[in-house]
């Protein structure tokens, strides 16, 4: 499991961010457990998104939380990958099943942002950058390293992404071939369909979710010590969602913020 630095390749995960109904609880929390710390509010960003703050690990660009500007928004990181031109990257959303939640809108001189779901009903988001790249900090204890779509929708999940970024998807670990598959592990186009260029995948959610879960993209976030990381976010008042576990990319588990918003920790330190 890798993610690029920065947004060179279509379709690559190049920035994440927190809405949350406590902006100040937020800081809070992950500037305890990841060792974030905050600069000073970001300059206004599309309508309903004027207080929001950018995250630092060692001073570089991590994640941004974002305060909600009405309730009934989720509380849920989000994941936005990267196009070199957001309204056509819009078009084949719609023309590959999809919907555009908020269209293409400029954010400042930072780029253009837009937010989808996809036919099975999880929502991402899409980045245009001009001024503002990305991550600064990807792969190391306290920043952003994986992304998967979570969906119960196999076949329409897996051709909308094939459209809308072209990625090469092949099956995790010692999955049998073809879509039947529970993990599919993407690539961005034209690159070979290995881990090494990994930048995604898309799982199934089954039996072992409860039946009210939605289709949701889940975001990851290494560590130098997962059992460490869940005791910490449990002490600042998060719970455990599943594990701690091992697993082939590393020592694993999913958790819930003091404010109910999932996001994953992953030790890839520890790879089986």
């Amino acid at each position: 499991m890798v993610a690029a630095e920065g947004a060179s390749a279509e379709g690559t995960p190049c920035w994440t961010d927190a809405m949350l109904p406590d902006l100040e609880a937020g800081k809070r929390f992950y500037g305890e457990l990841f060792g974030w710390t905050f600069g000073a509010p970001a300059p206004p960003g599309p309508p309903g998104q004027e207080s929001r703050t950018v995250a630092l690990l060692d001073g570089r660009r991590a994640a941004s939380l974002v305060r909600k500007p009405d309730g009934r928004l989720p509380t849920v990181w989000t994941v936005y990958f990267a196009t070199p031109d957001a309204a056509a990257t819009a078009r084949r959303i719609r023309a590959a099943g999809g919907q555009l939640v908020t269209e293409p809108e400029a954010v400042g001189r930072d780029g253009v942002a837009a937010t989808a779901v996809d036919p099975g009903g999880a929502v991402f988001g899409l980045w245009q950058p001009e001024a503002l790249a990305g991550f600064e900090a990807v792969r190391e204890p306290g920043s952003y390293v994986w992304t998967e779509v979570c969906t119960r929708e196999r076949e329409p999940v897996d051709a909308f992404y094939r459209e809308v970024f072209g990625y090469v998807m092949y099956p995790a670990g010692d999955e049998s071939t073809g879509e039947a598959a529970d993990v599919m592990v993407w690539a961005p186009r034209g690159e070979p369909a290995d881990d090494e260029h990994a930048v995604g995948s898309r799982t199934m959610i089954d039996e072992t979710y409860p039946v009210e879960m939605p289709a949701h993209f889940l975001v990851h976030f290494a560590v130098a010590d997962c059992d460490a990381a869940v005791r910490t976010t449990v002490r600042l008042g998060g719970r455990t969602v599943d594990g701690p576990q091992d697993t082939p990319f590393g020592r694993h588990a999913v958790l819930a913020d003091n404010q109910g918003a999932r996001f994953g920790v992953l030790d890839t330190s520890t790879v089986l």
